[in-house]
């Protein structure tokens, strides 16, 4: 009879098919493969491997020895939980399989008598499955081929474990119950090969199994009653090992006899064995065992005990006179300590006073202040602790010692006043000592004060002037700075207007050029023509005057350097900066300096113009050709 929860549950899982059961893998359905090739070798480690991976059998085609018994299966309870955990041997980690199955699954293809089955594609992912239920031992199984019958699928899936009973439903799933939880991991294994019945390619005689828990109510009921098992076996544990921690009982005393008596007369004698044989004869004489008979007995152990009274009081006696003399070895001891206090605290006072304590610095001051206050504060205590116990050991005399001794009273409140008094006297000089060393500090700061003050003003003065001969340093700097350049203008004043003359010289024979005409003339009996007017000219001008042979060579210069700048930014219609130009002509001349050339341009603003280009951290300035805008206007 099936049971009504799992056949609802098996309805809705063939309903809504979890994804991993797809119907793309129909081409496997045309794979056949003999039985006779799969067979190997049992000393292959890797088909071992796997098979104790997948499924904990020995593999299809192999015979031989299992490495590990299905059977095996531990168990372990846990008390704080209340719940057992079915642990499977096959698992990684708990060395009951050889190292050879930590090597990667490979699921295989697998045969049965009457089906075939093959494993799914390794690059999708796992199929999904519920959280599995406490104490499971059913599973679900949907994807069934429509022709699968139940021999078929107890064929299948016996290979996995002991099956106890087998639910088949009409719409291609069933529920199978195994006989031990592990049992059901490696039917979960099987979940998504493709099934195939023989070898037909029918579509009713192939399905792709989805191998899932199932919740049933029996398996819960049998995890239910192992609970309780192994909860009553843990109370009984822990009660155990508290009948084990605890202490033993005392042993039963015997009953009364003439011979017990005897022994017990022998051990009342030995003082090893007296608080034991003692112990007996209280519990003889409680149980009501005394009577006329045996009253001589218990008399005569009686007396016996009585006898160890005076052996106690011996001990006792010698434990106080051990306690006397430890008391009296502690009270030496302490008033030698208190006496090295009292010597330390002199140290400290004689340091303080103030022939020693003007000597020393600030911090040494502060330290010995410290210093002296908490060996003070220790020698106050142990003094107290002196005094108590002198104080004790006068409250233990007895009441006929006070009479005899009847000023005992007044000398403690002798010793105790003076006691107050020399601590009252201390404290009032060191008080002093403080007084007068706060005064001395005072008045060294005072004598400091005075001339630190005096240096400060002094200071200000000097570094005042030193700032102002830096600032009148700086500004006669800046002013030869300024006659320097202004000299320079001054030259360079006096040569533009030489220039002015010689180009104007110049515009007048480029002018007559431009007519046409060509001329000659006579200049001091020598007849040159005009293209050689300029050379005639300023070799006249050298002969003529030789101190300015030196500038005429310059001006040569400047004027090929005219003409080449000019063709340079003829070329460059939207100008160069004079980094670029001196560039281009150091090119030619590496003597030529970027001053020289600025100097040169700015000479001649007819010809040459200065331009701003860019905004802000970009900005530049270019040099442009404009003698021909010039011309254009005219």
């Amino acid at each position: 009879m099936s049971n009504p929860s799992l056949t609802e549950e098996g309805e809705q899982r063939a309903k809504d098919p979890p994804p991993t059961m797809a119907t793309a893998a129909d081409t496997l359905g045309s794979i056949t493969m003999d039985a006779a090739q799969l067979t190997m070798s049992v000393t292959d480690p890797t088909a071992w491997a796997t098979a104790m991976n997948n499924l904990g059998m020995v593999p299809i085609g192999l015979t031989g020895q299992q490495l590990v018994s299905s059977s095996v299966c531990l168990q372990g309870f846990e008390p704080s939980l209340s719940m057992i955990a079915q642990i499977n041997p096959l698992m990684a980690g708990m060395g009951l399989v050889p190292q050879a199955l930590e090597l990667p699954v490979v699921k295989e293809i697998i045969h049965c008598k009457d089906c075939t089955l093959f494993p799914p594609n390794p690059n999708l992912p796992p199929p999904s499955t519920r959280e599995r239920p406490p104490g499971c031992k059913t599973v679900f199984v949907g994807g069934l081929p429509e022709n699968a019958t139940e021999e078929i699928i107890q064929e299948v899936f016996e290979q996995c474990g002991e099956i106890t009973a087998i639910r088949k439903s009409k719409k291609n799933f069933c529920h199978i119950r195994f006989q031990e939880e592990f049992m059901v991991d490696k039917a979960i294994y099987l979940s998504g090969y493709r099934m195939r019945l023989g070898s037909s390619t029918d579509k009713k005689d192939s399905g792709r199994l989805h191998v899932d828990f199932a919740q049933a109510r029996d398996d819960f009921y049998e995890w239910e009653c192992k609970q309780r098992m192994f909860a009553r076996e843990e109370r009984h544990r822990r009660k155990l090992e508290v009948d084990w921690m605890r202490p033993p009982s005392p042993p039963v005393v015997m009953h009364y006899s003439d011979h017990e008596a005897n022994v017990l007369a022998e051990k009342l004698k030995d003082d090893g064995q007296f608080s034991e044989a003692i112990a007996v004869l209280l519990t003889w004489i409680e149980r009501g065992e005394v009577n006329r008979r045996s009253a001589n007995h218990f008399y005569a152990m009686v007396q016996s005990a009585n006898s160890h009274v005076r052996r106690l009081i011996n001990e006792k006696a010698t434990h106080e006179e051990e306690i006397e003399q430890a008391k009296e070895k502690f009270k030496a001891a302490l008033t030698g300590i208190l006496h090295q206090f009292e010597q330390i605290v002199a140290v400290f006072n004689a340091s303080s006073r103030q022939k020693a304590w003007d000597h020393f610095s600030k911090a040494q001051r502060k330290n010995i202040d410290i210093w002296r206050k908490h060996c003070e504060e220790l020698r106050n205590v142990h003094s107290e602790q002196l005094m108590g116990i002198r104080r004790e050991e006068e409250m233990e005399m007895s009441d006929d010692d006070n009479s005899d001794i009847p000023n005992k009273k007044v000398r403690v409140d002798e010793s105790a006043l003076a006691a107050q008094a020399y601590a009252l006297k201390e404290e009032n000089d060191s008080l002093r000592w403080q007084l007068d060393a706060y005064r001395n500090e005072v008045e060294l700061l005072k004598q400091e004060k005075g001339p630190l003050s005096r240096t400060e003003d002094s200071l200000t003065r000097n570094q005042q002037l030193q700032v102002f001969q830096q600032t009148m340093q700086s500004m006669q700097q800046q002013l030869l700075t300024v006659q320097e350049e202004l000299g320079q203008k001054n030259m360079e004043l006096r040569k533009a207007k030489e220039e002015q003359t010689k180009t104007q010289a110049l515009l007048k024979v480029l002018r007559a050029q431009g007519d046409g005409a060509h001329e000659t003339f006579n200049h001091d009996g020598h007849t040159h023509e005009f293209n050689g007017f300029q050379v005639g000219l300023v070799n006249q001008d050298t002969e003529n005057n030789p101190d300015k042979q030196s500038q005429t060579v310059t001006c040569e210069k400047e004027a090929l350097l005219i003409g080449i700048i000019s063709t340079f930014l003829h070329v460059h219609p939207f100008g160069a900066n004079i980094e670029y130009i001196w560039s281009y002509l150091q090119q030619l001349d590496s003597r030529i300096s970027s001053n020289e050339i600025e100097t040169l341009l700015t000479r001649l603003p007819h010809m040459f113009k200065q331009e701003f280009t860019g905004v802000g951290a970009t900005l530049e300035k270019r040099w442009k050709f404009c003698a021909f805008d010039g011309i254009k206007s005219t």
